[in-house]
Formats: C-alpha cells, structure tokens, sequence
C-alpha cells in the first residue's frame, strides 16, 4: 500500500479510539482529501487535524444533519410508540452511538424494523405524523420497506431487514431476525431510549448488509468502522457459537473472516474481539481492502439495455446477476459459488412464476 494509505488508515485508527501511531500531517493532500471523503470517514478523522475552512464546513453541516436527523427519529419513534408499535432501530443512529464523538459519524436516513405483523400500522403512523411528507413506496406487502420523505429526511419502515434471493436464505434468515427483535437492547441517544437488535445478530446483520454494498452499490471504509465498533462495544457478549451457526447457514463464514482479517489488521479491532478470525484469508482479505480504497468495489455498469421480451429480460438480468458473483469470487469463493446458485435458482422462479411480483 501506498504511503498515502498508509497514512489514511492510520488517522481512521486514531479516530476510532485506537492508538494514535502517527505525527498527525500538518495537512492532508488532495488525494487523501479525496479517500476519506469518498470512504465516509471524512468528519470522524478532519478534527484530529489543522482543519481548513472546507474541512470544518463539512464537519458543521454534519452536526446540523444529527440535530435535524435526531429530531425527525424522535418524532417518528415517538409516534410508533404512541401507536403500539414496537420498533428496532437498524443501522444509522444506532452505530453512531457507537462512536467516540457520535455526531461525526454521518448517517443520512433513519430506518425502523417493525416486522410483517406491524407494517401496516406504522405505515399509517408515519402518514399521520408527517402529513406533508413526500411518499415515494407503495405500501405492498412484498416490497422491503415503505419510503418516506419528512422535511428532507428518508424514512424507511422495514417489513424485513435484507431481501434474500434464496428461499432457504429468506427462511433461515428470517427465524434469525425475528429471535433478535424479540431480544431488542435498550439504547440511549441523546434523550431518546430506542431498541436495537440483540449484539449477536446485529453484528451478523451490519456486516452482511455491507457485504450487500460491496456486490452491488459499493461500499466504502465507514462501513467497516461500524462493524469494528459495534463488535468493541459488545465484546464479551457476542454469542460465538450462535454466531458461528448462523453463518454457516447464510453461506457468510469466509465472508465474514475477510471482514475480520480487515478489522484486525487495518483498523487496529483487538483480535481477541474478532471472533473466528483467521490469517488463512489474509491475502483475499488484503486485495478486497486495497479494491475498496482504490474505489474499484462499484459495480460495473449493465453490459446493454435490458431486451423488451420478457424471456430475454429475465435472461438478461440473470446474466447480469452471474456477472457480479463472478466478480465477487475474487475476493471469497466460497460465496460466490452460492450466488450462482442462488441466481439461477431465482431465476428459474422469475421465469415460471405467474405472480407479477416476481417481474
């Protein structure tokens, strides 16, 4: 790696609460501006350095969107609350209060699990709460959540938490989601008490939805600091044989030891806080690390324009699907071998399925 990035991780270190084993740059070039504005990691790491005018906007601007971000939760917590509806709060706020200075972790929306029994009723809760939002999503019980706008602020209100292809997948996953909601943490932020899920699954869920955004949107470094954190907050209280069960039944082992490999050694996460890690990875976990920061984890545009007959469209789309489990294979096999799997089984679903949701 690069001096350059050398020096980036180093100063994500330092702000997670690590050991700072740096002389802080008396300032950053631009390519190092560049890599932790495109990493999210931006305002954790800016106030340890001389910061220029630019630096400290982006530092204020953050704050005002936790106070906006934090008024807006509160008021739909509230509301949900008020209605008998009993939320977990995903992602987001949840992490950041896991931070060492909460407010310069960015977060941009707020998303709520209620579950299948409750969506409807939180739905219309929100609806009633913010009647002047924008609404983007129809409220369809297929859909993974319902989308909201309240004064520029995204609501998602969860059905499910990930949408998995793979029936066995969805089923495993779904008894996993339904024992951690029933098994919700209390936690505080600012003056709002909220739930979240319980630490063995939440960590199990945080990484996977990353790993999501490394086969599809992108995803960048602040990610990987939330699973460092969130798994530093709750050691000692991270069930290791639960969690090694459930991984294994969501084909997420390899996966999740690359994240470990990562943690451990790029962003100092005690190794003894790392369950199942292992140096057996280390080169897949290295080149997986090296793609994300040189900004190669987006994945490729669409080879052509999806064909209008609707058997091409669904060969179509299942070609495209091959293609990112090809490209995932890189960095873990093991994985990518059930995403072809998974693949071809959903599309063999897609083709024969007479229900319009499956289009």
């Amino acid at each position: 790696m690069t001096k350059t990035i050398d020096t980036y991780l180093a100063l994500v270190r330092a702000a997670l609460g690590g050991t700072q084993d740096i002389e802080i740059p008396a300032e950053l070039n631009q390519e190092a501006l560049q890599i932790h504005m495109r990493q999210g990691t931006a305002t954790m790491v800016f106030p340890l350095l001389p910061m220029t005018p630019a630096m400290k906007m982006v530092c204020v601007q953050n704050m005002q969107q936790h106070v906006k971000l934090h008024h807006t939760l509160s008021m739909a917590w509230n509301a949900l609350e008020n209605a008998g509806v009993h939320a977990v709060l995903m992602k987001g706020a949840s992490l950041a209060a896991m931070y060492p200075d909460p407010q310069m972790r960015t977060w941009g929306d707020i998303d709520l699990f209620v579950g299948k029994d409750q969506y409807h009723p939180a739905c219309a809760a929100m609806r009633d709460t913010f009647p002047n939002a924008l609404k983007f999503d129809e409220e369809l019980d297929h859909y993974k959540h319902y989308n909201l706008i309240a004064d520029g602020v995204s609501i998602e209100i969860h059905r499910v938490t990930m949408g998995l292809q793979h029936p066995l997948d969805e089923c495993r996953y779904a008894k996993m989601e339904a024992d951690a909601a029933a098994h919700a943490c209390d936690l505080k932020i600012g003056d709002l008490n909220v739930r979240i899920f319980e630490p063995t699954f939440n960590a199990l869920f945080v990484l996977f939805h990353s790993w999501e955004h490394m086969m599809t949107q992108g995803a960048n470094v602040r990610q990987l600091c939330d699973v460092a954190l969130l798994l530093h907050h709750y050691a000692g209280q991270i069930d290791g044989t639960r969690l090694k069960k459930n991984l294994r039944a969501l084909h997420l082992t390899d996966v999740w030891q690359l994240y470990m490999w990562i943690l451990v050694n790029a962003l100092g996460l005690p190794q003894a806080e790392a369950p199942l890690y292992t140096d057996r990875v280390a080169e897949r976990a290295e080149r997986l690390l090296t793609d994300l920061l040189n900004n190669k984890m987006v994945a490729p545009k669409p080879t052509g324009k999806a064909p209008q007959n609707r058997v091409l469209r669904k060969f179509h789309t299942m070609q495209e699907r091959l293609r990112d489990a090809s490209r995932m294979a890189t960095y873990s096999p093991a994985y990518a071998r059930h995403l072809y799997a998974t693949t071809l089984l959903h599309g063999a679903l897609r083709f024969f399925a007479k229900d319009r949701r499956w289009e």
